[in-house]
């Protein structure tokens, strides 16, 4: 049995490419069983996101481009189409990019952590199909673990690497406890929505979102449980903030030094946090002077960023060596397998061996036969027949220079010596 890693991702292939590659929560289910019902296909699993899709499989070779030929056809594109943008792994490979990508090493922001709960949904699904068995089974416990100790032990995912990340882990560093704050968000777009995602994981008390467009405010404060403003009410809800985060495309600015001084009278100075990410600026430079603001420019939060990417690079170092001791502790459960089976069809040829003999001295005593004479026969016939084939291969293995059989020959010899002895 072979393991198969078989994918692309933002790396390898186009945006245009990776969207006619993907597998929504309506299909995959229906894409799992028709997948293990091709010839040597015994399992899988699927892992499809905005930047990768990855097919993991236990298979038979050469299932292989069976797997490549089943991605294009159920997508309705040519093998020859999608091969230049795939990417293969085969069973220690396999087991290695598993661990990066469920790690973070793999992703498009270096050790974010979203990743490592996608593998456990497309883990789960595979599991509710009946497509995951012992194999992939054991390499998805196995990968959760790993994923785990490499969050534990290193420092891969606490430094900020984004704008937004950057500007929330500061002002986590103000207000250690964000329960009870309340931040005003200024714009829509994509950083103004991370930002808010990161302040809500952190328990952020309330959001308020202030647009130009009133419908694009409601639509991102409905997914915090926010409420919207438009930019014209900044003035009157200021006061209730305790951070600002600002990112619009404003020519001019949004915030001024005069609103603000108006604010902090209202809070009786009690500080504000604030982050202008926006270029050009959103709030006025001199709002900076203000001695109860503290005020940060996008190019104070990249430094931060420079910094956590820094400090990330140097935590996937330490996680590159957690994974690959890791692979191989797993490919050495993997091929103990081969040697369990090894173990149990030798027994089998064994007991079979012993049942022949064993009838054949049970009708020489049945003839007349001396007990002492049968017993020699038994124990004469039981060596050579059961000696025959490691002899030949032993002898074969001489011939040929194979040292490493030679060698684990000699070792078990020594081992049963010393279980002799012992006794």
């Amino acid at each position: 049995m072979t393991l198969l890693a078989l994918g692309l991702n933002h790396k390898t292939a186009p945006i245009d490419i990776r969207e006619r590659i993907t597998f929504g929560p309506d299909i995959i289910a229906g894409a799992l069983r028709s997948l293990t019902e091709r010839a040597g296909i015994d399992e899988a699993a699927i892992l499809s996101t905005c930047n990768r899709t990855e097919i993991y499989c236990a298979i038979h070779p050469p299932a292989e481009e069976g797997v490549k030929a089943w991605l294009g056809s159920f997508h309705g594109m040519e093998s020859e189409r999608i091969s230049p943008f795939l990417y293969t792994h085969v069973d220690q490979g396999a087991v290695r990019h598993l661990l990066q990508v469920a790690s973070g090493l793999d992703s498009m922001v270096l050790g974010e952590p979203q990743i490592l709960g996608q593998v456990k949904s497309s883990f789960q699904t595979a599991c509710d199909c009946g497509t995951v068995g012992k194999l992939l089974g054991r390499l998805f416990q196995h990968t959760f673990s790993v994923a785990k100790q490499v969050r534990t032990d290193t420092a891969i995912g606490s430094s900020p690497v984004s704008v937004a990340f950057a500007a929330v882990s500061l002002a986590r560093q103000i207000f250690s406890d964000l329960s009870n704050q309340t931040a005003l968000l200024v714009g829509a777009g994509e950083t103004i929505e991370l930002a808010a995602r990161h302040l809500r994981q952190h328990q952020l008390g309330r959001i308020i979102v202030a647009n130009r467009t009133i419908e694009r405010a409601h639509a991102l404060a409905e997914q915090f449980n926010g409420f919207a403003i438009g930019l014209t009410e900044i003035a009157d809800h200021l006061p209730e903030a305790d951070i600002v985060i600002s990112s619009t495309a404003s020519p001019l600015p949004v915030l001024g030094k005069g609103t603000v001084e108006r604010a902090l009278k209202k809070r009786k100075h009690r500080p504000i946090f604030m982050v202008d990410i926006a270029v050009p600026r959103d709030i006025e430079p001199e709002v900076g002077e203000l001695s109860d603001v503290y005020l940060y420019t996008v190019d104070d939060l990249q430094g931060v960023v420079d910094e956590g990417m820094r400090s990330r690079q140097q935590a996937a170092e330490q996680a590159a060596e957690i994974i690959e001791v890791h692979t191989e502790e797993f490919m050495c459960w993997l091929r103990s397998l081969d040697a369990v089976g090894l173990i149990q069809d030798y027994r089998r040829r064994a007991e079979q061996v012993r049942d022949e003999v064993l009838v054949r001295a049970l009708r020489q005593i049945e003839g007349g036969k001396p007990a002492a004479d049968v017993l020699g026969y038994l124990a004469h016939t039981l060596t050579n027949k059961l000696l025959h084939i490691p002899s030949t291969r032993l002898r074969q293995a001489g011939r040929e220079g194979n040292l490493e059989l030679l060698n684990a020959a000699n070792e078990l010899l020594q081992l049963s010596e010393d279980i002799k002895s012992a006794r």
